[in-house]
């Protein structure tokens, strides 16, 4: 009489589970888990990591002028940090722009601020091919990094207000509804 094969378990993938308890086990890590990240969200926005105004900075720009944190003060400010190399980035220029012509008649301003290790020609190229309405400057030495407190990741964006105090941080692609929400509040509370 034949017997049918025998499959075993792997050992590096533990027993198989039991009467339910390690789904329930595996339920509470997870939700463990996401309330965990929950609270990275959460220290994310209320304690926003980096200088708590716009640094005082220059920032070298694709076209070869030089633009001063101070000529971006008197409306809103939103500094991206990105890479051509990274695909959220890349992903949301199109929505960056968006806002920006929605916002710059009323006075938003906004630099996308290449990582160091991005090569120049890849940036250039980027903003060219997109036809990005905005300021692109380059890191090429890492001041701006260093400037915003060193950029954990791509993207990486702070929103000031109009005289420089930093509002809002968002690590990875911001909310845009969140954005354009806070935009629009820190235009209307502007003085005249």
């Amino acid at each position: 009489m034949a017997h049918a094969p025998s499959f075993r378990r792997p050992r590096e993938l533990g027993p198989a589970p039991d009467d339910g308890r390690r789904g329930l086990l595996h339920r509470a890590a997870t939700i463990g888990a996401v309330a965990g990240f929950g609270g990275f969200v959460w220290w994310r926005v209320t304690d926003l990591p980096g200088p708590k105004r716009l640094p005082s900075i220059g920032y070298p720009l694709i076209d070869g002028r030089r633009l001063e944190t101070v000529s971006l003060l008197g409306g809103p400010v939103l500094v991206n940090f990105w890479a051509t190399s990274c695909a959220p980035c890349v992903a949301e220029m199109p929505e960056l722009a968006e806002v920006y012509r929605a916002y710059r008649p009323r006075g938003l301003e906004l630099i996308a601020v290449a990582m160091p290790y991005d090569r120049p020609d890849h940036v250039l190229q980027f903003a060219s091919s997109r036809a990005l309405p905005f300021p692109v400057a380059l890191d090429p030495t890492g001041d701006a990094v260093r400037a915003w407190g060193g950029i954990e990741g791509t993207p990486s964006t702070w929103l000031a207000g109009p005289t420089g105090r930093i509002e809002r941080f968002w690590l990875g692609t911001p909310d845009f509804t969140d954005l354009r929400r806070t935009v629009e509040r820190l235009l209307t509370a502007r003085p005249a």
